[in-house]
């Protein structure tokens, strides 16, 4: 029996850090356009649903292929987690079209960058290590302090013995751009990670989030200097 995999991309309409971001226009697409075609492409991904409160982005994901899903107000503030929508997401497709996913995949809009072969090498390695769940990340050399009562402390080295960057023990940190889970770990522990977890390691130039501006306005300048062959050309560097 074939493994029914979805992705959901939640995106609401009233992000005030910067106003009206998903649908926003970045190099003449809006933003959200970028993960439901990303996910359209993927050879797994049979649906991409769209999760909004928002008519504007409605109408927007609806234009570029992805199935609408009106997300209940009380899931759409600042405060309200992703989890929630996820399972309301899956608990409609099944009350409302008889239709249960195996493998839920989150894309979050904010990651413009991820593409359809990233979610593809995801999904690979989470069907093909018998994983429960899996989020991607990018490598991280950086020197991580923390402010305490009795002044700033290192968390992941030791400054008397300070290492190289390269010769730092791997480490990782979360690029919110792909997050996998089994429909079971999703409903058992209302949380997108539990039970056996993945890695799938993305090259740091693939992992901007836009949250600010800058974000923003970087993204737009790699895109119109890059073109059309902007994937091919930055993945050769790495």
């Amino acid at each position: 029996m074939k493994t029914k995999i979805i992705a959901i991309i939640p995106a609401r309409g009233g992000s005030k850090g910067i106003p009206r971001k998903n649908v926003r226009l970045i190099a003449g697409k809006p933003l959200i356009a970028y993960s439901i075609e990303a996910a359209l492409n993927s050879k797994y991904i049979e649906k991409a649903v769209v999760s909004t409160e928002d008519g504007e982005i409605a109408k927007i994901s609806k234009k570029y292929g992805a199935e609408v899903i009106e997300r209940p107000m009380e899931l759409a503030t600042d405060t309200a987690p992703t989890e929630p929508v996820l399972e309301h997401v899956v608990k409609w497709l099944q009350e409302q079209e008889g239709y249960k996913p195996d493998i839920v995949v989150l894309l979050q809009p904010t990651s413009p960058f991820r593409t359809s072969e990233h979610i593809d090498e995801a999904l690979d390695i989470f069907l093909n290590d018998d994983c429960d769940s899996l989020l991607s990340v990018c490598p991280s050399s950086a020197f991580v302090w923390k402010m305490g009562a009795a002044g700033a402390y290192p968390i992941n080295y030791d400054f008397k013995n300070r290492p190289r960057r390269q010769d730092k023990e791997h480490e990782y940190q979360e690029n919110g751009a792909i997050y996998i889970t089994t429909y079971n770990s999703l409903m058992e522990n209302h949380n997108r990670l539990g039970g056996k977890i993945g890695l799938y390691i993305m090259p740091e130039v693939y992992s901007v989030e836009i949250d600010t501006e800058f974000d923003f306005y970087l993204c737009e300048q790699i895109i119109n200097s890059r073109g059309e062959k902007r994937w091919d050309t930055i993945s050769k560097r790495n």
